[in-house]
């Protein structure tokens, strides 16, 4: 049951539509109906590399967010970071930047919808169907251009006939933590007018107590001693007079909610409102310090608490007209606002640029940041419904983000701080403005040559404008403390495109189906979100983007795929399997701006991926599944790319500058595995009016290496690791209980690690503490139950 494969029982298109529209659910018989291709298939009948994840697996397995999804999603790699952020998501190797310990918010690499609304934030995996994860380019199919695929949840929709609802309720203790996590939800659904309008809400709360502890907190910022008795170590009485400690501060608090309200005149038009929040607040981040200053496995060495508090409305209408039996209208309005603030120990950054503040024995620096994004999406899309062995898509798509960010660093106390003119101890301040604006057209025909035997192609044509604007201020060399008192500068670039599609599939028989796919994918470029220069650059310390530095272009990829699915022995084994060769032009790379070494995009070069995927489901018996995953993934730089790797002269050695080193062809691609796979049994036993079922999961995640050139810039190669889940649950119609474990033997395995080796050392006698590695979450164990009614 980990992917949509493992239910592929064959039944026809129209069948399985009509079982939809009847029952609302997202099954027909034994298998996963999914709806990736903007039709109702079945697994069978979906001529792409398409896997599902039902609710009963998503209830069974915990998946409480995108974090958990690549544990069941071949070719899928996902680095969780912890609620600071999303988490970092490759689909079958495409990056080519650096591994973080802080993840990150958006990923324009693949595209992300709930039902038919784009967006990209993590909201909570409340009453869906099921989660479909498309891979591969699918700009012909979606508003949302793709380079590597696109995730889909799909929610339960409102019943029009019936009263429902749902309680749920998690709870449970974490080892290497000092308390006990809670998740709690639940869902109604309340038909208005009956066959007409019907309003669904599901809401949860969810308590995570974290388990990193912060024992290197600075008592009085500017006149505590960050490192009281030298970098070997902290006497107990340094400790007392300057420092303290808080636990657990990577705690996750997240409230969501997703209301729906449906108006019906006939299932040939539907209205469907949605609103959905959610906000997540964490006071640290889920990373070590390496051992930095005696501190262990689960233990960060910052100076400062990391708090960070995310937030997200979402507002969308969904029409679905059928004209004359024709075609099908599909449109969707959407508004998203997200807004991010954190803040952080910047300490390291200044002693890695080497400014000399540390002079000062009791110099500290925070910083704190607000993103605030505005999102107006409208996708319209036509559906043929007319029958036939032609079928075709036909949709238009308009994007506009506006975006703001707001930074500041403060440097408490330092002896360098005109107190009187900024009491605030500003040293960098800096505001960016940006707008990204994309339209496009895109849509594809399939033609059934035989009923055996379908063509499609697809092509789409894009076009955006990125502006860029801003400033910044460093009051520490008498400019002004606000950013807005300066001159505002920036940037705008453009670009226009197409993309296409080549597809055809052939069913020898019922149960077996061979298909193949060449297309092209895409991502949009856009602005860097770091403050332009002053022209002319002053002397001196500048932290600012060249006008070459401001933005970054759009990149590319050629993909070509081929796989297969059957069905054996009469049906009891289900089998998947594909091949896939990517090309990769114009690459996306993280990198830093000359002046102040802040991170940015940047283009560069080219790589290859190349690989394939399986998956199989095996019942023997009735009572008995076993499933499982396995992929393979070899991405790597196919040409050099000069100057992109930035590492000290010297490792450790803060009197040399840094250095830039050139990528080379050949070097592997960092974030992603070379190998992952999942296998689980489940045994379902009839008892009473229910059943008792038993499962028992292993996923493994093969290595990770940090950054391109890892063995010769610092890097690492991050070991790769199993973990084992297991749970015990009783289950009937109305309610389930259960007992369950995850990371049964309390596995500590790195997932990924910030900055590189290089900024390993001592600075003027202060032991930096810039490198940081995140850890997976320990051994998990608790009991949960559910109520339908």
């Amino acid at each position: 049951m980990f992917t949509a494969a493992a239910f592929a029982s064959h039944a026809s298109a129209e069948e399985a539509e009509t079982a939809t529209e009847k029952t609302g659910a997202s099954t027909y018989g034994d298998e996963i109906i999914v709806t990736g291709t903007r039709r109702s298939t079945t697994i069978m009948e979906t001529p792409i590399n398409i896997s599902a994840v039902s609710s009963e697996e998503i209830e069974r397995q915990r998946i409480d967010d995108v974090r958990d999804l690549a544990d069941f999603t071949p070719g899928m790699t996902i680095s969780d970071t912890g609620p600071r952020s999303t988490g970092t998501v490759v689909l079958r190797g495409l990056r080519a930047s650096d591994t973080d310990s802080f993840g990150s918010n958006t990923d324009n690499a693949l595209g992300v919808y709930l039902g038919e609304v784009p967006l990209y934030y993590d909201f909570k995996l409340l009453d869906l169907e099921r989660v479909e994860t498309l891979l591969g380019p699918q700009g012909t199919l979606y508003g949302l251009g793709t380079l590597a695929g696109a995730i889909r949840y799909i929610p339960n929709r409102p019943n029009l006939t019936d009263i429902e609802g749902e309680a749920h309720g998690r709870f449970y203790g974490k080892d290497h933590s000092s308390h006990l996590g809670y998740q709690v939800d639940g869902v109604i659904n309340l038909p208005i007018v009956t066959d007409h309008i019907a309003f669904r809400s599901s809401t949860g709360y969810y308590y995570d107590p974290g388990f990193i502890d912060y024992p290197l907190l600075i008592k009085e910022p500017g006149v505590s001693l960050p490192q009281p008795d030298g970098p070997d170590g902290v006497s107990d009485a340094g400790y007392a007079a300057n420092l303290y400690k808080l636990k657990d501060l990577n705690f996750e608090r997240t409230f969501s909610t997703r209301n729906q309200l449906l108006f019906q005149t006939s299932e040939d038009f539907k209205v469907i409102l949605t609103y959905a929040y959610q906000e997540t607040k964490t006071d640290g981040a889920q990373s070590n310090s390496a051992g930095v200053l005696g501190t262990g496995k689960y233990e960060n060495a910052a100076r400062y608490k990391e708090p960070v508090d995310r937030s997200a409305h979402l507002a969308s209408m969904e029409i679905n007209a059928n004209v004359a039996d024709i075609f099908d209208i599909v449109s969707t309005t959407a508004y998203t606002d997200v807004r991010t603030t954190t803040e952080g120990d910047v300490t390291d950054l200044l002693l890695d640029l080497d400014y000399d503040y540390e002079l000062f024995p009791a110099f500290s620096g925070w910083n704190e940041s607000e993103n605030h994004y505005k999102q107006v999406n409208q996708e319209i899309r036509l559906v043929s419904r007319h029958g036939g062995p032609f079928n075709w898509v036909l949709g238009g798509f308009y994007n506009e983000q506006k975006s703001q960010r707001d930074y500041a660093e403060h440097v408490p106390g330092h002896p360098w701080v005109d107190t009187d003119s900024n009491p605030d101890a500003l040293e960098y301040v800096s505001y960016t403005t940006s707008k990204v604006t994309e339209k496009a057209i895109f849509g594809e025909g399939s033609f059934k040559i035989t009923p055996e035997w379908q063509v499609t192609a697809g092509a789409r044509y894009f076009k955006y404008t990125s502006d860029i604007a801003g400033a910044q201020t460093l009051p520490l060399l008498g400019q002004p403390l606000s950013p807005y008192d300066k001159t505002v500068r920036g940037g705008s670039a453009s670009q226009d495109g197409w993309v296409w599609k080549f597809n055809t599939s052939y069913n020898f028989t019922p149960d077996l189906m061979l298909y193949a796919t060449y297309s092209k994918g895409y991502r949009i470029g856009g602005p860097n979100t770091v403050a332009p220069c002053d022209d002319p650059l002053p002397p001196g310390q500048n932290i600012c983007a060249l006008p070459n530095e401001l933005q970054y272009g759009p990149d590319t990829t050629k993909n070509v795929e081929i796989g297969f699915r059957t069905q054996l022995f009469d049906r009891k084994l289900t089998f998947n399997f594909d091949v896939f060769h990517i090309d990769w032009s114009g690459l996306q790379v993280a990198s830093a701006t000359l002046n102040g070494a802040t991170g940015i995009t940047v283009n560069g070069g080219t790589a290859r991926s190349k690989g394939f995927e399986t998956s199989f489901q095996l019942r023997p018996v009735p009572e008995l599944s076993i499933q499982g995953t396995y992929s393979y993934t070899d991405a790597k730089l196919t040409q050099d790319v000069p100057g992109i790797i930035t590492i000290r002269e010297t490792p450790g050695d803060y009197s040399n500058r840094f250095d830039q080193l050139d990528a080379l062809a050949g070097d592997r691609l960092p974030g992603s595995t070379k190998n992952s796979g999942s296998l689980g049994v489940t045994y379902t036993k009839p008892l009473l009016d229910g059943d008792l079922v038993a499962n028992w999961t292993a996923t493994y995640r093969g290595d990770v290496v940090s950054r391109l050139g890892w063995d010769r810039a610092y890097g690492d190669k991050i070991p790769g690791y199993t973990l084992h889940r297991a749970s015990f649950t009783y289950e009937t119609e109305k309610y389930s209980i259960g007992l369950f474990a995850n990371n049964i033997f309390d596995k500590y395995a790195v997932t990924s690690v910030d900055n590189d080796r290089s900024r390993i050392g001592v600075n003027d006698g202060i032991a930096v503490r810039y490198y940081r590695q995140t850890v997976i979450s320990p051994r998990t164990f608790g009991i949960e139950a559910r109520f339908k009614y």
